[in-house]
């Protein structure tokens, strides 16, 4: 990311990057949890269904962790998309929250927007995001 771009571009930058494969959740959590560990590895943990004869492992859930908070996204085999937000202090879960998943893709677009302006090193990694 240039340094010039303030930061509510880059939170939209952000957001319309989370929300481009919004219409197929499957391709949704699939290409969310790429970017996300592509990255940010160390920020994010993705969980898979498995099963003992199954080729395909898709996406169970994707958190990451920015903060104070932790962003979570995800879905059972055949249920909706549900969107969380933690509110964490000292590794303990004060608080979690069921959210829209509009507002999630916002939320965590401007806690990726605020990661980014902290380094040098997490804005190279933010900009592996966008590509």
């Amino acid at each position: 990311m240039n340094d010039e771009l303030s930061e509510p571009l880059q939170t939209e930058m952000f957001a319309a990057s989370l929300r481009a494969d919004y219409t197929d959740v499957k391709a949704f959590l699939e290409a969310l949890a790429v970017k996300l560990e592509g990255s940010l590895p160390n920020n994010t943990t993705v969980t898979r269904h498995s099963s003992l004869f199954s080729r395909e492992h898709p996406v169970k859930e994707i958190a990451v962790s920015l903060g104070d908070y932790q962003y979570r996204i995800g879905k059972d085999r055949q249920g909706p998309l549900q969107a969380q937000r933690a509110k964490i202090v000292r590794g303990i879960v004060l608080k979690t929250d069921q959210i829209l998943v509009e507002q999630w893709i916002e939320e965590l677009a401007t806690a990726l927007a605020e990661f980014a302006a902290q380094s040098a090193q997490a804005r190279a990694a933010l900009e592996r995001f966008l590509i």
